[in-house]
């Protein structure tokens, strides 16, 4: 038991109606009920994010590339404070869209 419920002599908190976004340690727990859960809420928990600088990395261009891209419209990011989220789904679509058939034009 911590401090707190010692002194107020209560049980700690509960877990079970507890999720925790197990791949990013940052957020805090939020509580969802388990009987409202439904697939796409699960499915945007477990999401995989890339940074501007992972992808520049990743595509081997200049930051500045990507954040235009994002400015364009032609890659669709989450953006928090002053940071940009590329969706890995999304980033997929990006590349695939951008896949030449080999001819030159």
């Amino acid at each position: 038991m911590n401090k707190q419920s010692q002194k107020n002599n209560t049980k700690p908190a509960s877990n079970k109606n507890t999720f925790i976004f197990g791949s990013y340690p940052n957020l805090k727990k939020s509580k969802i009920d388990y009987g409202k859960l439904t697939i796409e809420a699960l499915n945007r928990a477990t999401r995989e994010f890339y940074t501007a600088k992972e992808l520049a990395e990743k595509l081997r261009v200049n930051i500045m590339t990507i954040y235009r891209y994002i400015e364009a419209k032609k890659l669709k990011a989450y953006k928090f404070g002053k940071e940009f989220r590329i969706d890995k789904k999304e980033f997929d679509s990006f590349l695939s869209k951008a896949k030449t058939n080999g001819k030159q034009n």
